[in-house]
């Protein structure tokens, strides 16, 4: 079964065995002596099919006014000059690279950047604390990190991102680079030698960058566990089987069809992100849309409205944020156009009966 989902993916060399499971020892290995890159198979097979003009991602910004798209070959473009930058800075395969940033652009881009040279990227969520931050870093060793100047959520102007960074950085002896992203245009401290700006090297780089070949079981990422049942734990996810199954579940469990514009409203911080924003989606050539916002700014119709203005085919919320839009009442939806919704999904807990029977009657 696994053998023939695989082939939905390019390889460089096919794999000697399927599966080598022993659970007894806890070791689980798949697609054992394939090699793919999983920036080539979100990116340049899909240009090289003749989908470079297709949105590959749709951004809308916590302004109502604000977003922004890009293609296929756009995306590649920005994550080629990345992956070029990330060389530069000496990042190599097997580097871990810390990502602390809000819901922009830049955080699908530099994600891609790593997998495009196998440096393993680990995201923290953008609203956690500077110890968070240090810990996470230090766990796994981190080399470089990537931030931006301050964030934007709802009401909340001018989240300190940089600021909570440089308290993380106080006691991080592996990181040697930070790049901040200007989202905002606030002023913040730059450590001379240690901090860049996005943008600036951003201008001058190469935008063309060959993918490394990853083997299958070579890492792809660490996400750390959210320590409801103790200390967080880094969990390494490989890059064959984690990008087969994204890419199957994507497809099998949303009816994807090409052509559908497809939202989940998860935050990459946390693993549906990782796999039901960015690699599922552009693995399949799907057009994912990325959220900055909140679901009830400026009003509890922002979701709503989304869905009317980018015409969204899937969507793909959780039962808490359900819970709070159907406290509001109706209005806030039936006002909206969502003719062009094909499939509801629900993420994160089980989703109870009430609000399993608003989202089906009323959404």
């Amino acid at each position: 079964f696994w053998a023939v989902q695989a082939e939905r993916l390019d390889w460089y060399k096919k794999w000697d065995k399927v599966a080598d499971n022993d659970l007894s020892r806890a070791q689980i290995k798949w697609f054992e002596g394939g090699k793919l890159n999983v920036s080539y198979n979100c990116l340049d097979r899909h240009i090289n099919a003749g989908h470079g003009d297709r949105t590959a991602l749709i951004w809308e910004g916590n302004d109502p006014k604000t977003d922004t798209a890009f293609s296929y070959s756009e995306l590649l473009s920005e994550v080629s000059k990345f992956a070029n930058i990330l060389k530069e800075k000496g990042v190599e395969k097997g580097d871990r690279v810390c990502i602390y940033m809000q819901m922009i652009p830049e955080l699908a881009i530099a994600m891609l950047a790593c997998t495009r040279i196998g440096a393993v990227h680990s995201i923290v969520f953008g609203a956690f604390s500077p110890d968070s931050l240090r810990d996470r870093i230090n766990d796994s060793s981190c080399k470089v990190l990537i931030t931006q100047d301050t964030g934007v959520r709802g009401t909340k102007q001018n989240i300190p991102m940089k600021s909570n960074a440089d308290k993380a950085l106080e006691k991080t002896p592996s990181i040697e680079t930070v790049f901040v992203v200007r989202r905002t245009g606030e002023e913040v401290a730059m450590v001379n030698g240690r901090d860049f700006w996005w943008d600036e090297h951003m201008e001058t780089a190469d935008n063309v960058c060959q993918p490394v070949e990853m083997d299958a079981e070579d890492p792809l990422f660490i996400l750390y566990t959210s320590g409801s049942t103790g200390k967080p734990k880094g969990v390494l996810h490989t890059t064959g089987g984690y990008l087969v199954y994204t890419s199957f579940t994507h497809e099998l469990i949303f009816d994807y069809h090409q052509g559908d514009i497809y939202w989940c409203t998860a935050d990459i911080g946390w693993i549906t992100g990782h796999s039901y924003i960015i690699y599922g989606p552009l693995a399949n050539c799907a057009t994912t849309l990325m959220f900055e916002g909140v679901p009830n700014y400026p009003d509890f119709g922002r979701f709503w409205d989304v869905v009317e203005k980018h015409k969204v085919n899937i969507f793909y919320t959780a039962p808490t944020a359900l819970r709070a839009l159907m406290r509001e009442g109706n209005n806030f939806v039936v006002n909206r156009d969502r003719s062009s919704v094909k499939v509801l999904g629900t993420v994160g807990e089980p989703i109870k009966e009430p609000e399993w029977m608003w989202y089906y009657n009323v959404v």
